[in-house]
């Protein structure tokens, strides 16, 4: 059945035998209370770790595997080797000096190496806490571009607020469907590549929300075996309100009824000249930090956004754009999707510390945007097919005759001293949207079925693509981060592939690819072997990395709380001080594939500000791409590697055999969106 298989017994991931009980939570410390009693001020509600057992629904059969820890030797030559494109043959050697005493025995690796798999062999995922605390809890870079993907959906057909609103409540309709499945244990366990899929994180999607900090953040996540709250937050003209969408008996209110509630939102959010409150939440971290805390000292502001965070999602019902033309709509629609737009336009409809955010516009546009510290993209993924197919043929039930109660509308009260938070934060989000240069297109020429045909991924296809428009643009190779899911294992999350560059290194001169000057070039190899051997090669990094078996799996280890020898006072070991290894951890070519049976798109910022965010759907007939970066660098040009990786792509298929079209110019591959 494709990505799907059928089990009868319920599905999730069982605590593995001998597993201690679960360790602290994320963020900040939660703090205790009475039962039922209200919360302090400031303070985090206690929620269960992913350390712990995750809910009611995520018992199974069969257990899945720990993630293992890499060999320390063998994460020690995939460094090297990754490098060998990226340094001088000088800068390796001294590297290799520096690996070589790092790993001797007896050395910083291997006592580093041991606290690592003593903590693997106590925690249930030795790795996804510190993935998340690392990654998302500690950055203090807004959430908005750097952090939150977005997700363009399908147009849809509609193009004024009545069709908004209609869709709007066939989607709210399918996000409880699909939450109702959950509730029920009644979905069907994920595979990939044969394997299952830990689903833990689905407990976590509905109710849970990111709570700033002035150093680090915290996540509020739902309780197990507390009853979920029954309400969702609506956002029209930077104005929130409360919607229930059950009844009193528990059932979903039907799609009549949940339209009902959202024209009566409409009517009483008419006013235009409120304050965007809903920017804070995009600002610098340890900004809006600092302003939460100053929000949360009133009682009204308290209770508006406590009901935000522990609502089960948002909906924001966007404003009509400004018209843009045909060759910048792609780009339009995902930068409203991915930041709103700015504070004139429609940033101020959205909480982004919220988990998942549905956003719909009056033109038929709609996407989602997702706060990734709680879920990853694949989950996500699957959210949005299943609403998608809902929305097609949702549930015509009867409306029950009781009558609904009007939504109420959360409201705050603004201080001078909130005002000038808000005027600072619209500043910052507007440099920020505007520094942001966004290039999306369809590129037609063929889709991930002409490299099955040959035998080879179509995701290392694409890597070797990526890295060959990126040379031809820039002149040099870079170093480069592919996101993978290590959801096979147990509470597994996600890592960074580093791609192996010495396999795809020279697929030969007329590809316009060489190594770097002072390294030996390979010899080509003729026609097809050309790119065969490259999409290989990048390949066994990826499925290393699945495996438990990748190099970045060991980055956070000096970072970590108890292998990190700098938080302990200890020296930090020499290797982490190399410029080599700065080099080799600035990815300028952040990557990510996040597979999806719609012809949908993900889009998110670049890692570093002379990078790039590069996100691509492969479908079977062709391929959404998503290509972000920052206009601060004169270096990078997002609109330019989109042409690029066209022309490659078009190349890639003639070698392949396919005839990608006939257009004027280099390159015939159809692409739509691109300018």
């Amino acid at each position: 059945m494709g990505r799907w298989r059928f089990l009868l017994p319920p599905w999730g991931c069982r605590r593995a035998p001998g597993s201690r009980a679960p360790f602290p939570l994320w963020g900040q410390p939660p703090v205790p209370r009475a039962a039922g009693g209200p919360v302090a001020l400031g303070a985090v509600e206690p929620f269960p770790s992913l350390q712990g057992p995750p809910s009611r629904c995520l018992a199974s059969s069969f257990p899945l595997p720990r993630q293992p820890v890499p060999p320390l030797a063998q994460t020690l030559e995939r460094y090297l080797r990754s490098l060998e494109v990226l340094v001088t043959p000088e800068e390796l050697e001294e590297t290799r000096e520096l690996v070589q005493e790092f790993g001797a025995p007896g050395g910083e690796g291997e006592r580093l190496q041991a606290q690592l798999e003593r903590r693997a062999a106590r925690m249930e995922n030795w790795l996804s806490d510190w993935w998340v605390q690392s990654a998302y809890l500690e950055s203090r870079l807004p959430l908005a571009v750097h952090s939150s993907p977005a997700v363009v959906l399908p147009k849809q057909d509609y193009s004024d607020w009545r069709g908004q609103l209609r869709f709007a409540a066939k989607l709210i309709a399918g996000v409880l469907d699909f939450k109702a499945k959950i509730d029920q244990q009644a979905l069907l366990v994920e595979y990939r590549g044969g394997h299952p899929q830990c689903m833990a994180q689905y407990s976590s999607l509905f109710a849970s929300c990111r709570l700033p900090g002035p150093k680090h953040d915290g996540l509020l996540l739902p309780v197990p075996g507390r009853r979920a709250p029954t309400f969702i937050t609506v956002v029209r003209n930077f104005q929130f309100f409360q919607v229930e969408v059950y009844n009193s008996d528990g059932t979903p209110l039907t799609v009549d009824q949940l339209h009902l509630q959202l024209q009566r939102v409409r009517g009483l959010s008419w006013k235009t000249d409120k304050e965007p409150l809903g920017v804070l939440t995009g600002d610098h971290r340890h900004t809006w930090g600092q302003a939460y805390s100053t929000l949360m000292r009133d009682r009204l502001n308290r209770e508006s956004a406590r009901c935000i965070q522990h609502s089960l999602f948002t909906v924001c019902l966007d404003a009509p754009v400004l018209k843009v033309s045909d060759e910048r709509y792609p780009s339009r629609v995902a930068a409203q999707m991915l930041h709103g737009g700015g504070s004139y336009s429609n940033s101020g409809n959205r909480w982004f510390d919220k988990t998942l955010q549905f956003i719909l516009g009056e033109d038929g546009v709609c996407g989602v945007l997702y706060e990734q510290a709680v879920a990853d993209g694949a989950p996500i993924a699957t959210i949005i097919d299943h609403v998608l197919d809902y929305c097609k043929d949702p549930d015509t039930a009867r409306a029950p005759m009781t009558p609904l109660p009007l939504p109420p509308k959360l409201y705050f009260y603004i201080t001078p001293e909130i005002q000038w938070d808000i005027e600072r934060a619209k500043q910052n989000l507007d440099i920020l949207i505007t520094d942001l240069d966004i290039s999306c297109f369809t590129y037609r020429g063929f889709g991930q079925g002409l490299p099955k045909r040959w035998g080879l991924r179509p995701d290392s296809l694409f890597q070797v693509a990526l890295q060959l428009a990126y040379y031809r643009t820039h002149g040099s190779l870079c170093a480069t981060s592919e996101v993978v899911s290590l959801r096979r294992f147990h509470l597994g999350r996600t890592d960074a592939v580093r791609p192996a560059a010495p396999p795809g290194a020279a697929p030969g001169p007329g590809h316009g690819y060489a190594p770097r000057p002072g390294n030996p070039p390979r010899a080509p190899r003729p026609g097809r072997g050309d790119a065969v051997p490259a999409a290989g090669g990048g390949g066994i990094s990826e499925r290393q990395d699945r495996t438990g078996a990748g190099r970045a799996g060991h980055r956070p280890a000096p970072a970590g709380t108890e292998a990190g020898g700098h938080r302990d006072g200890q020296r930090l070991p020499g290797i982490f001080m190399d410029t080599a290894y700065a080099i080799a951890t600035h990815c300028r070519l952040l990557t990510g594939q996040v597979a999806s049976r719609s012809d949908c798109l993900m889009i998110y910022g670049p890692q570093v500000p002379d990078g790039y965010g590069v996100c691509y759907n492969p479908l079977d007939a062709h391929v959404n791409f998503a290509i972000t970066a920052f206009n601060c660098c004169r270096e990078t040009h997002a609109q330019r590697l989109a042409r690029t990786l066209q022309q490659v792509l078009d190349q890639l298929a003639r070698l392949l055999g396919e005839n990608p079209g006939s257009t004027d110019g280099e390159g015939g591959g159809d692409v739509e969106g691109q300018p």
